[in-house]
């Protein structure tokens, strides 16, 4: 949760540990924030179908080294699929903050098969939904949409991973997209520029501590090259999963991705994946905004402790259990006594973020 700041004073902790406590004023929340994560971690490539009778799960992994999730559901006659690169803004080079969500745009701008408007518009008019997203670990791509056309959307998605079409006519105004983005859910929110800062603060080592939309004037700089570069780097088939849910059977989307994704040559090796550790901390750490546009000031305390990848069995669940029985909703023990009993909180929130 990002809180606002306040035109009297806003003061943040960023504490390192491995257990949460906190106090709260006015309006607060409290944060978990994971150390030395990743939501998709290079632990090598599958070399066998695993099925899961109960939920009906089938994972492939095709010759040219891209994975394959089939999650069959009958209940309504409607499929998602997605496409997951293991590359987000942790893995940008020092200087370049910004250009996996930068091409995460630029991916709508066509190939040399087909025009910039072309795939959308094959969804859209069947009805379905598309967009996309990125994070500090990974990028991915999802289309909503009936089970007829999942053959011609894979083709799509297919061509895209590998035949990219970018020009300065494209990149330039996109550029200037994501930099109105920026100001426009960062620059201008005191909440957002404080989160910005609380992690910034928090990470002093791991590059978790760098926005993913990327600082301004690192942005402004990207380059049609910065992202062709990064493309040919990362969007090739042994670096994405792709997930089919929805109205389908497992062997029949087998075989639309080996006559789709199958052909995509693998045409880049990104290696695997290294994430750096934070020093252990040795000094406290805080962060204070103030702003006249806030009016209601607000605390919170955020933590490094450990994720599913880095922590210990059971480690993580314990801490993402802690967080719920902390401060989800109003039966969590903060809300109780803060709100319900003292009534000195407006509104209170914990949360355990396992990137």
């Amino acid at each position: 949760m990002k809180n606002l700041g306040s035109n009297r004073q806003f003061k943040s902790l960023a504490y390192s540990g491995m257990f949460l406590l906190a106090a709260f004023s006015i309006m607060s929340s409290a944060e978990l924030i994971t150390q030395n994560a990743s939501a998709f971690a290079d632990d090598g490539k599958a070399t066998q179908i695993v099925k899961s009778e109960k939920t009906k799960i089938s994972h492939y992994t095709l010759d040219n080294g891209l994975e394959l999730v089939v999650i069959p559901d009958h209940r309504a006659p409607v499929v998602t699929h997605m496409v997951w690169y293991k590359v987000g803004s942790a893995d940008e080079v020092a200087g370049k903050s910004g250009i996996a969500h930068f091409l995460e745009h630029l991916m709508f701008k066509g190939t040399s098969k087909y025009k910039n408007d072309e795939f959308s518009s094959a969804v859209v008019e069947i009805g379905g939904t598309e967009n996309a997203f990125t994070s500090a670990d990974y990028t991915a791509y999802y289309q909503r949409i009936t089970p007829d056309i999942l053959e011609p959307i894979m083709g799509f998605e297919a061509d895209r991973m590998e035949n990219l079409t970018l020009t300065e006519e494209t990149v330039l105004p996109e550029r200037d997209v994501i930099l109105e983005e920026r100001r426009s859910r960062i620059d201008t929110k005191p909440s957002a520029i404080l989160g910005e800062s609380l992690s910034a603060t928090l990470y002093q080592n791991h590059r978790y501590g760098i926005p993913v939309i990327g600082w301004f004037h690192e942005m402004e700089q990207l380059s049609k090259d910065d992202a062709i570069a990064f493309y040919n780097k990362f969007y090739t088939p042994n670096n994405a999963i792709v997930i089919v849910a929805g109205d389908v059977e497992a062997q029949v989307v087998k075989a639309l991705a080996e006559k789709t994704y199958g052909k995509v040559a693998r045409r880049a090796e990104p290696g695997k994946r290294q994430r750096v550790k934070e020093p252990r901390p040795r000094t406290h750490r805080s962060v204070e905004l103030y702003d006249n546009k806030v009016t209601t000031p607000s605390w919170q305390r955020m933590y490094l402790v450990p994720s599913y990848q880095s922590g210990e069995p059971l480690e993580a669940e314990a801490l993402d259990i802690l967080s719920q029985i902390l401060g989800n909703g109003s039966t969590s023990r903060l809300y109780k006594k803060l709100i319900v009993e003292n009534k000195i909180a407006a509104n209170v929130g914990a949360y355990y973020r396992f990137q």
